[in-house]
């Protein structure tokens, strides 16, 4: 009988896999077993996106396998109801990061395979080419033969009866979801001369009808030069390494990232460059295009679906070899992957904290990069300390580039704030030297740049009688009145309302005091000093509207604004040499938040602003306002001294226990009943403690940063050990004995950013 179905095997080896595994994406944590129904048997493949049905409902899910067998008996297998991709959504060597991610990020493989698809891709929207379907013969002719194949083809016939009630035509996407089939059925019914396809072409680009001047490779110096031989050395060995490109701002790095893009392609490989902001995106590809003929794909969360689902269709194709984007870019199905780029690696945005799983695409970067024995590049003037520790233990390459070339590092004034409130009598935004540089700055037609991290006008509403600050109702955060619309918001749940007469605490009449200064009042004061000043100001409320960062960016460029105010938007890589000045108003804003990356934020946010100046042939002078002019980050961040601040730092990380010496896992608990979300915190804490090794640190159950967002009580604790695995296996073993409460919400975030918020 085994000779039998060994014999038959290799005669009609599909005949023999009937069961499909299915990754739904739902939050099931395993996968379900389904029978492959014999007209489907060759399009389930592994990857490829299906409908099941699941307690009544269809969902959508992804085929992991294709087997013989299954643990549940086939007579109570459910038959997959139908194949919506055209052949694997999911590459294999997505799948196989997939399951890692799983794994590591404590997260259902379904959820990890719905991040990394566009919800484009997800929702099957058509792409590029899109097919409007149409008779072929007469309403009577296709009603005849729509009641003669009704029992023999039922799928068709559904096509059919849609078709004779439209007028012309209609697009297919359309009409298979109301016909509820696939596009085999009306396929088939093409070929059978019954409907007519026709395509739609419509390029949806961002890239489209944008010209840009070509540009010839630049010499490279020293460091440059060797850094890149490197990099080449690896690519053309095709073997796994990652490479740590710690330059200071200025040193050039962009062009090593394009020149080893260049060796990439000539060896036939796909690139992927992963950028942290859009502005970034924009500046980034007008670099590019300049200098590569082959067509980039352009993937960040402001493109539209049907945007992101033509440049993920364009890379799956092999049609586009670089790829450049946000943090999801790092997901891209490319072919023949060969290098990946994380500029400005030690930025927080490359971490998704907000939602399961919590994964750092600049970890994803270098695990994709070594599943496809591909080449990994980490940029930055302020390497993250986990990935300046990995070079500095070997493993990470390291290479140094210390020059700017003809430009010099900038001169660095600290500003004791302090002594600037004594003279003005009061608190005041502007010191007189910061004052002074802006007006010569002015004056000889070059470009200045002022930073703080606080939009809005003032930052809070405060009661004169009782002292309470307005509150917003729904979140534990101050209110922020805008002036522009005369109202106060909410920065986290985007609540506005007009300003109120009375204190809401005490009730107190007319006694509300404005404080706090943001962009929005920096520009209105500045606006008052200097009437003839041209400004411009960037931040979440000047660009709102696809396009208006874009736009703001290339009017400072272009000259046509003195002087930029800003959030952290422009403190990283952006390229701007007529500038000469920059202000840094609030350098110490973040460093009394009690959290272990505090210091390395303020230092990272200092030391990059403080590279935008002096990137051209007129040297650069960066003014930096504090109240802890003492403090050693301030120091070392004027002094732009990295290997310093990262000694003092890695010695505290170590005395204490954090990162790059430990791993945390933090455990957020959310629900509308505060009580409840306390309990509910409280035991699981309590179990997990049951199960975890001694080696391992398991810290009480406190209220997160924001300890109520959008009538959403936040309480979390954290467990710090040597790795993620025995943690892990702690939460499975919890969860089985402390199931998922339906009125409070569990998020697990391994390796937050933060353990504060």
């Amino acid at each position: 009988m085994e000779a039998d179905a060994s014999l038959y095997s290799e005669i009609n080896p599909v005949a023999l896999m009937t069961i499909a595994s299915v990754i739904l994406e739902v939050a099931i944590q395993k996968a379900l077993d389904y029978s492959i129904p014999e007209q489907l048997a060759t399009t389930v493949v592994r990857g490829a996106a299906v409908m099941v049905p699941l307690r009544g409902q269809l969902k959508r899910g992804f085929v992991l396998e294709v087997k013989a067998t299954s643990s549940v008996p086939i007579a109570k297998t459910l038959p997959i109801n139908r194949v919506v991709s055209d052949g694997p959504v999911v590459t294999e060597d997505l799948f196989d990061l997939a399951l890692w991610m799983a794994k590591y990020y404590i997260c259902p493989l379904g959820k990890v395979i719905k991040t990394m698809l566009p919800a484009g891709v997800r929702k099957n929207i058509q792409l590029k080419e899109q097919y409007y379907v149409m008779r072929k013969i007469t309403r009577d002719e296709m009603r005849d033969y729509c009641a003669k194949i009704q029992n023999k083809a039922p799928q068709q016939a559904k096509v059919l009866e849609v078709m004779l009630q439209v007028t012309k035509g209609i697009l297919q996407s359309e009409l298979l979801e109301k016909a509820d089939c696939n596009a085999s059925s009306v396929k088939s019914l093409v070929e059978k001369g019954i409907l007519l396809l026709d395509i739609v072409r419509a390029d949806r680009s961002p890239l489209f009808g944008h010209e840009y001047f070509k540009a010839k490779p630049k010499l490279l110096r020293g460091e440059q030069q060797v850094a890149l031989d490197k990099i080449t050395e690896t690519l053309d060995k095709g073997v796994f390494t990652t490479h740590l490109l710690f330059g200071v701002t200025g040193s050039g790095k962009t062009e090593v990232y394009i020149q080893a893009i260049d060796k990439a392609l000539l060896l036939g490989k796909g690139v992927i460059m992963l950028v942290p902001e859009i502005a970034l995106t924009e500046q980034t590809i007008e670099r590019f295009r300049s200098r590569f003929s082959e067509s980039l794909a352009v993937l960040h969360h402001r493109l539209s679906d049907g945007e992101r689902c033509d440049a993920w269709e364009q890379i799956r194709l092999g049609k586009t070899r670089i790829v450049i984007g946000a943090r999801s870019a790092i997901f891209s199905p490319m072919p023949d992957l060969g290098l990946i780029i994380v500029d400005e690696e030690h930025e927080q945005s490359y971490k998704q904290s907000d939602d399961s799983p919590s994964y750092q695409a600049r970890d994803i970067a270098v695990m994709r990069a070594r599943k496809t024995q591909a080449t990994c590049i980490l940029g930055s003037a302020t390497p993250s300390l986990e990935s300046y520790y990995n070079a500095l233990n070997q493993k990470y390459t390291l290479s140094i580039l210390s020059d700017r070339g003809k430009a010099t590092l900038p001169t660095v004034h600290t500003v004791d704030m302090k002594r600037e409130y004594d003279k003005a009598k009061g608190p005041t935004s502007f010191s007189d030297l910061l004052l002074t540089k802006i007006r010569e700055r002015k004056e000889r037609g070059e470009q200045t740049i002022l930073f703080l991290n606080r939009r809005g006008y003032h930052t809070q509403l405060t009661c004169q009688v009782c002292t309470a600050a307005v509150m917003c109702p729904h979140c534990d955060t101050k209110m922020t009145f805008h002036r522009k619309n005369n109202s106060i918001q909410c920065h986290l749940c985007g609540l506005e309302m007009a300003p109120p007469h009375t204190c809401p605490s005490c009730s107190a009449h007319a006694m509300i005091k404005y404080q706090g200064v943001g962009t929005e009042k920096i520009e209105a004061m500045l606006n008052a000093i200097f009437p003839d000043i041209r400004m411009l100001r960037i931040d979440a409320d000047t660009t709102k509207h696809k396009g208006s960062l874009e736009m703001l960016l290339q009017e400072f460029r272009s000259g046509k604004a003195d002087l930029l105010i800003g959030t952290q938007m422009i403190a990283k890589g952006l390229h701007f040499p007529e500038v000469t000045l920059v202000g840094v108003l609030n350098a110490d804003g973040t460093l009394n938040i009690p959290d272990f990356r505090a210091s390395e934020q303020v230092f990272q946010l200092i030391t990059q602003v403080a590279g935008r100046a002096g990137r051209g042939h007129v040297p650069g002078e960066v003014v930096v306002q504090t109240l802890l002019p003492e403090h050693s980050t301030i120091l070392h961040a004027t002094k732009q001294d990295y290997t310093s601040f990262y000694n003092e730092e890695v010695a505290s990380r170590k005395l204490f226990g954090f990162p790059p010496f430990c791993h945390i896992v933090k455990f957020l608990f959310v629900g509308k009943e505060e009580d409840a979300v306390v309990a509910t915190a409280g035991r699981f804490n309590e179990e997990i403690r049951k199960t975890l090794p001694q080696e391992f640190l398991c810290h009480p159950v406190l209220p997160a940063g924001h300890a109520k967002v959008k009538d959403q009580f936040r309480y979390h604790f954290i467990i710090r050990g040597p790795s993620i695995a025995p943690i892990r296996a702690a939460f499975e073993a919890c969860t089985k004995v402390f199931p998922p409460s339906s009125t409070v919400a569990r998020f697990i975030d391994v390796d937050p950013s933060s353990i504060f918020f």
